[in-house]
């Protein structure tokens, strides 16, 4: 691997792992940007029959989004930090899932891509792990066909 892909891959590495460990203070506090995030999601849920999706016990509240960001993150960063290419490989698919989960809640729901007067910048860092996700997976898709190869 060349020098330049190491430094992108601890690049986007750092930078996902960054973006999901910083906001578990926000999910795990119940922040009032989190609140608000979750409640108009469950709101909008609610509205298609779905009520209580979003706020605990809901299966996509904030501490299961939160605790999956963090295995996520935990992954990548073990893969980079120990060369494990495989636990890269599968923190950034968790990162692709939860993160695509979450552009879509921005761009098809009442939630926007402008919480709260942020001008977007939850929204443009979603986009950010998403494209750093994809990246990494196309870096490590030799160790994750590998797997797939060998079941």
């Amino acid at each position: 691997m060349s020098k330049k892909s190491k430094i992108l891959k601890t690049v986007l590495s750092l930078y996902i792992g960054f973006v999901f460990i910083q906001s578990l203070f926000f999910k795990f506090t119940g922040s009032p940007e989190t609140d608000y995030i979750f409640s108009t999601l469950d709101k909008w849920a609610g509205g298609l029959g779905f009520p209580g999706l979003f706020l605990p016990p809901g299966i996509f509240n904030a501490y299961v989004i939160g605790s999956a960001e963090l295995i996520a993150s935990l992954l990548i960063l073990t893969g980079l930090f120990l060369k494990r290419p495989l636990f890269s490989g599968f923190g950034a698919l968790m990162a692709l899932g939860i993160i695509s989960g979450a552009i879509f809640f921005h761009l098809f729901t009442p939630l926007g891509i402008d919480v709260l007067g942020d001008g977007g910048v939850l929204f443009g860092m979603a986009v950010g792990i998403w494209i750093s996700a994809a990246i990494l997976i196309l870096m490590h898709k030799d160790h994750l066909l590998w797997l797939i190869k060998k079941s």
